[in-house]
Parts: C-alpha cells; sequence; structure tokens
C-alpha cells in the first residue's frame, strides 16, 4: 500500500486554517487518537528565533489548534522538546515564543532534561547505537506507550543532508551527548526509526515549509519562503517527499534509502 504525503501552498494570513486542513486532508484522526495521551514532539535546533531552523509559533499554534478543535483533551497533549550542547529547551521555548502560545492554549512546556529517563529493552537489532554507547543509554520515561506527533521544519543537515520527522526524534529519545552518534548519523537515524515503532502505537509528522532552510544547516541556513506544509504518517515518506522538494534524490541519501 502506497504511503500518503499530503502537501499543500500557505501564506500568513491563512497559515492556521491551513494546518487544520492538511491535518484533516492527510486524514490524521486515523493515526492519532484523541482517547491516548500525544507527544507533540517540537523541534528546536538554536535557542534564537530562526524559522526553519526550528518549529515555528505558527506551526505550533496551527496544529494545537487543530487538536483541541477536534475534542482532543488538554492534559492529553505533552509538548515537549530536550536540550544540546548548544540548545537550552527553557530558552527556545521563550525565545522561539513556544511559551505564550502554549499558555493561551492551557498546556505546559516539558523540557525533557526535567523528566524521567530510564532503561528500556528493545528488540529490535540497532546498528549503531549498541556499538556507540556499549553501556546502554536511558529514554525518557514519558514516551513509553505514548503516540507522538512531529513538528518538524524543511531544511538541510551537515550530518545527514536533510533533516526532518525521522531525525527530530533524535533530539528526543537520545540525551544531549547525541552529537557522538554524529559520525553514524545515516545508520542512527534508522535505529531511531526502529526504537519509535517500539515505543509509539503511532507516529504522525506535520512539516513547515513556510520558510525553509538552505546551505549550511541546521543553524546557519539561509532561510527561503517557499509556503509549503506537509503531513504524513510515513516519516521515511514525508522525508523523501521534502528532500525532493529540496533539490535532492531521495534515494540517494542514506538513512532514507
Amino acid at each position: 500500500m502506497a504511503s500518503k504525503v499530503v502537501v499543500i501552498k500557505t501564506s500568513p494570513e491563512t497559515v492556521l486554517a491551513d494546518y487544520r486542513r492538511l491535518l484533516h486532508l492527510a486524514e490524521y484522526e486515523k493515526y492519532i487518537s484523541k482517547y491516548k495521551d500525544t507527544i507533540l514532539k517540537l523541534n528546536l535546533s538554536w535557542n534564537k528565533f530562526f524559522p526553519a531552523s526550528n518549529t515555528p509559533p505558527w506551526q505550533l499554534e496551527g496544529v494545537i489548534n487543530t487538536l483541541l478543535e477536534d475534542e482532543f483533551a488538554k492534559e492529553k497533549i505533552f509538548p515537549v522538546e530536550n536540550k544540546t550542547v548548544v540548545t537550552d529547551p527553557i530558552k527556545g521555548a521563550e525565545k522561539n515564543l513556544w511559551k505564550p502560545i502554549l499558555k493561551r492554549y492551557g498546556l505546559a512546556f516539558i523540557p525533557l532534561p526535567e523528566v524521567e529517563w530510564t532503561r528500556y529493552e528493545f528488540k529490535s537489532e540497532f546498528m549503531k547505537l549498541n556499538q556507540i554507547f556499549p553501556e546502554g543509554f536511558e529514554i525518557p520515561k514519558l514516551f513509553i506507550g505514548k503516540q507522538i506527533i512531529h513538528l518538524p521544519t524543511v531544511k538541510t543537515h551537515g550530518h545527514s543532508v536533510t533533516t526532518g520527522a525521522i531525525k527530530n526524534s533524535f533530539g528526543g529519545l537520545l540525551k544531549e551527548f547525541r552529537h557522538y552518534a554524529h559520525k553514524y548519523i545515516h545508520e542512527v537515524l534508522v535505529d531511531l526509526m526502529l526504537m519509535q515503532k517500539e515505543l509509539h502505537p503511532s507516529i504522525f509528522a506535520i512539516m513547515d515549509g513556510t520558510v525553509c532552510g538552505d546551505g549550511a544547516g541546521p543553524r546557519t541556513m539561509t532561510p527561503v519562503i517557499k509556503n509549503y506544509l506537509l503531513a504524513s504518517a510515513d516519516q521515511v515518506a514525508i522525508d523523501a517527499v521534502a528532500a525532493k522538494m529540496m533539490g535532492f534524490d531521495p534515494k540517494q541519501i542514506p538513512y532514507l534509502r
């Protein structure tokens, strides 16, 4: 069965309504249940406000607005983001205007360094993670058994060529020292897909391409206005479509291949 990726055009005047239209065209309710706990995995590549580098505020608002209109309970929505060696999720949430949006809709931001992390016995045979972290690694306990919606942007990346739905899990499932995995990033991204398949009953991605990131991603990019929105329940398919839109052959990008 072919995977479905929805791509629509938007504008500053219509972006919130367009996010609602995007989600319904992608039939997100087939994959994300309003009766289950839902993680909203934000994307923070830089503390500074830089469209394309991070989840822009209109993406966050468009998605939350749609979920609440579709009768998702506020207490079942968990907006999260992690730290890196160069980012702080609390500063990022403030400077990228996530905090006022979450406050307006009655939701709390959850910085992943402040939640409980635990060992999880994965059944999958990983390509590289066990070699990189031979002593094992922890994941956020919060992630276990919850469905997840990823909120990436359309942009390039210095290590993985492109970054999107699949790599957004890199910032959630591994701690701040995950940069050690950059040497084997393509294999690690495959491992992360295997991890997610075990952890989450369902996975969905909503990608913002209003401002796309070209060049040396994910922080020193050239912003390019394109005004596209993408959504899919297939993480590989949506990243492949975004890569094609950015001018790449998806089959030449190892993690997608």
